[in-house]
């Protein structure tokens, strides 16, 4: 099956809630590249040359006359936020990438990965001889060239600390910083930017809520309840806790599909349940639980809700008001945006109440050696001086991920998946762990015979990456009988042709023995 045939396939329902993002400032094509190296050190910030190549543009799978868009650096500042250094903004109106072709009735317009993959320069490059078919989105996702250029400009022209310089470039710093915690509360449906805590990924978000909430809530026979499916940085944190308070983690048991049991989660709702931890979207099963069903129903015995998001933000858009979460955490680098940065939110009455994790600059209002008073949260949670560019980097990742039809990627990620299952049946020995009705573009699959190990280095062979192990889920692996497992994971610039390169070299694999 071809793109175009994925992309004219597109239907049924989008998974997870759809709030549709605003459209945010458009973003240029990368040029076609061979070697990557010439995108790791790109010109001087801002930079609006137009990248249109031919070689790119003429591209099959995009029909001639396809508009493509060009802007500067595609970083766009909140109505109302001063820019004096041109860090965020840049000329031209908010464009967005559309489609190529028209969807069917009813549906949103259609995507092709081509716009996605035209901006992110690893994608062209060759591993072993053979082009790069990065199925490894689950561990990481690549960048756009938008990100990139965002964080060599801002190092090559805005460095600066934040919050307290008074010069030029700290207030055009802080200015870039802060616009970053305003787009990630648009992105996430937050009522305000001060919900939005910094922090370097979903592992320390649910650390910092563990040991700051947690700490101060949870107490002697108080459970803590975790579906069976999580990653292990939704697990041992609560366990962390628990010993020190006496609290209790509970596992909810999951269902032979992949689903969380919600009978035995509502059995084992009580009024001792002070947390629920749950992930948005399984890293290793791909399941999308009923997040607001959950939660409502946690609600219910005064429980909060925490939701994992790390798996689930870059595939679907998410309200966290809809869902009605009581902390929200992800991380940038699974969204298209730099390593070491990420997010928490928390509600406002949720958040005020939390005590600082730790001590330092940034933090504080005063300090001498009998009293030391605190600032407002958010920045009570940020101590220390903050991942800025990470920042820069992930407001880029954020304007470049809007700027394409969210429900359309939606439904062509759904496609793609459904493909991707179709294909996949066809390899003897095969079998592919859960099958939830809902879910994200993640197939953990077994080869008889063969090591995961062994798949996935065969695999690379081929210049194709997938990954192999226990995926940081060994109870949601031991719920199937297995230590570990190869695993496929999709993202929004894969294509139908890359899942049968997968395919055929998974026959391969099993002709050879």
């Amino acid at each position: 099956m071809t793109t175009a045939e994925v992309t004219r396939g597109l239907g049924g329902p989008a998974t997870g809630p759809v709030p549709q993002q605003p459209p945010v400032q458009g973003v240029p094509p990368v040029p076609g590249v061979t070697d990557v190296s010439q995108h790791l050190s790109p010109p001087p910030y801002p930079q609006s040359t137009d990248h249109t190549d031919p070689a790119v543009t003429s591209d099959p799978a995009v029909p001639a006359g396809t508009a493509v868009p060009t802007s500067s650096v595609g970083l766009t500042a909140p109505a109302g936020t001063a820019d004096p250094a041109g860090l965020v903004g840049g000329p031209g109106g908010a464009e967005s990438h559309t489609g190529p072709a028209p969807s069917l009735p009813g549906q949103p317009a259609a995507f092709s990965p081509e716009l996605a993959r035209r901006d992110v320069p690893i994608l062209h490059r060759l591993v072993n001889g053979h082009p790069l078919v990065w199925l490894d989105n689950g561990a990481t996702t690549q960048k756009p060239r938008q990100v990139i250029e965002a964080l060599a400009g801002f190092y090559g022209s805005a460095n600066s600390n934040i919050h307290r310089g008074a010069h030029t470039m700290a207030r055009e710093a802080t200015e870039a910083f802060e616009a970053g915690r305003a787009a990630v509360a648009r992105f996430l449906g937050a009522a305000s930017p001060d919900d939005i805590v910094f922090v370097r990924g979903t592992t320390e978000g649910i650390n910092l809520v563990a040991q700051s909430w947690g700490r101060a809530n949870l107490g002697p026979g108080d459970d803590i309840l975790v579906p069976v499916l999580e990653h292990h940085s939704n697990i041992v944190p609560w366990q962390m806790v628990a010993k020190e308070t006496r609290a209790r983690v509970v596992p909810v048991p999951l269902r032979p599909d992949g689903r969380i049991d919600l009978d035995a989660y509502a059995d084992l709702l009580s009024m001792r349940t002070q947390l629920v931890a749950l992930s948005h979207a399984s890293n290793v099963l791909g399941t999308v639980p009923p997040v607001r069903e959950m939660t409502a129903l946690a609600h219910r015995y005064g429980a909060k809700v925490l939701v994992d998001g790390a798996q689930a933000v870059a595939h679907f858009p998410v309200d966290v008001q809809d869902l009605d979460a009581d902390f929200y955490v992800f991380s940038g680098h699974k969204l298209f945006a730099p390593t070491g940065i990420g997010a928490l939110y928390a509600k406002p009455d949720v958040l005020r109440d939390m005590a600082p994790w730790q001590g330092g600059g940034n933090m504080i209002e005063s300090v001498d050696f009998t009293r030391t008073t605190y600032a407002p949260v958010p920045h009570l949670l940020e101590a220390g001086t903050g991942h800025i560019s990470g920042v820069v980097g992930l407001l880029a990742a954020l304007n470049w991920l809007t700027s394409f039809d969210r429900d359309a990627v939606t439904a062509y990620e759904t496609a793609l998946m459904a493909h991707a299952q179709q294909a996949l049946a066809t390899v003897p020995g095969l079998e592919l762990l859960g099958s939830a009705p809902e879910r994200i573009g993640v197939l953990t699959f077994t080869l008889a015979g063969h090591d995961p190990a062994g798949i996935a280095e065969w695999l690379d062979r081929d210049g194709i990456a997938v990954r192999a192990g226990h995926h940081c889920a060994q109870p949601a692996l031991a719920h199937y009988g297995l230590a570990s497992a190869a695993r496929a994971s999709l993202a929004l610039y894969n294509t139908p042709e890359e899942v049968d390169k997968l395919v055929a070299s998974l026959q391969q694999l099993q002709q050879a023995g």
